[in-house]
């Protein structure tokens, strides 16, 4: 058998644990014509309708596309948008055990309103405070009662407080305790929190931000030095970053790799990331060379700038590229 689909084989007997930030991301959409008489704002007449799982709920979606088994662990409110998100999930076949609902915090929802295929306005309604001590004691044995079933975690870290420094080093301690890898998608506010990660995977904006880097990452030399920078300080054993048309550098203790992106009629790079992470998840729960983990998320976060939208990956189309490219 090939490996390349012997590999995509493998994926479906995975299961995947994603802790972070889920949410639901709305859309009203619908037509502009004209504008506002009472201000100078346009005016939508709504056709349609939809809501989808944002944040960490979109990688989800990339693991169950791949035949994986997604399990979302997060905290969510006691509210009308908690329940509508536990019934999104139901609908794609995701299991909510992994989901704990809180009286003093708010379900995630972010609103986009279209006119014309054109966003308008958003709308958030969140709260962005780290959990308390109580929520984080139930977020902690929620995750280390699922962990045992799930053979890679993914951090997601939309800066929303579901993550936060208080709880990071233990969570990794627990993969690390059961010689689970464990995969970062991070964000500014815990840059440097993550420490004893298997796969620290930030974009170009990301690191340099985390790093306070002025200077232009314009160069693989000067990509390699951030990463060596980077690696001093997390100890992480793999470094993963993305660099849209530039594609990625994957970097170890040993050796580094520059993956240039694939030619693509890019529609829309939104979702792209939840990609690269999944299917780098995927890699590390399989035990595949690093190479192959690169060529492979690059290659996967490239397809999805092809559809409009966040959208999750297409196996079929991702397996088909493979066998021709590998």
């Amino acid at each position: 058998m090939n490996t390349i689909q012997s590999l995509f084989d493998t994926f479906t007997k995975k299961r995947v644990l994603i802790v972070g930030d889920v949410m639901i991301d709305s859309y009203i959409i619908g037509k502009v014509e004209r504008m506002s008489p009472e201000a100078a704002v346009p005016v939508v007449d709504v056709t349609d309708f939809d809501q989808r799982l944002g944040g960490a709920g979109n990688v989800a979606m990339n693991v169950k596309a791949m035949g994986a088994e997604p399990i979302l662990c997060s905290v969510i409110g006691n509210d009308k948008e908690g329940a509508e998100l536990q019934s999104i999930m139901s609908g794609l076949g995701m299991t909510c055990h992994g989901l704990i609902q809180s009286n003093k915090r708010m379900t995630t929802q972010k609103t986009r309103v279209l006119g014309n295929n054109q966003q308008l306005l958003r709308i958030d309604h969140e709260i962005n405070t780290d959990l308390d001590s109580e929520d984080t004691a139930s977020l902690e044995q929620r995750f280390s009662a699922e962990l045992v079933h799930c053979d890679v975690v993914i951090f997601e870290d939309y800066n929303k407080g579901v993550l936060h420094v208080n709880n990071i080093e233990l969570l990794i301690q627990l993969c690390i305790d059961k010689g689970i890898p464990t995969i970062v998608d991070p964000k500014k506010s815990n840059f440097l929190a993550y420490k004893n990660a298997t796969l620290f995977k930030p974009n170009l904006k990301e690191i340099k931000e985390g790093l306070q880097i002025e200077k232009e990452l314009d160069s693989n030399a000067s990509v390699g030095n951030a990463i060596d920078q980077l690696m001093r300080v997390l100890h992480n054993q793999i470094t993963l970053v993305t660099m849209s048309e530039r594609g990625v550098f994957v970097q170890t203790q040993e050796d580094s790799h520059h993956v240039p992106a694939h030619r693509r009629t890019i529609t829309d790079v939104s979702g792209a990331g939840d990609t690269v992470v999944c299917i780098a998840a995927l890699c590390l729960s399989a035990k595949t060379d690093v190479l192959t983990l690169a060529k492979l998320s690059n290659l996967a976060g490239g397809l999805v700038c092809e559809k409009i939208g966040v959208v999750p990956i297409d196996p079929k189309q991702l397996l088909a590229e493979a066998l021709l490219a590998f």
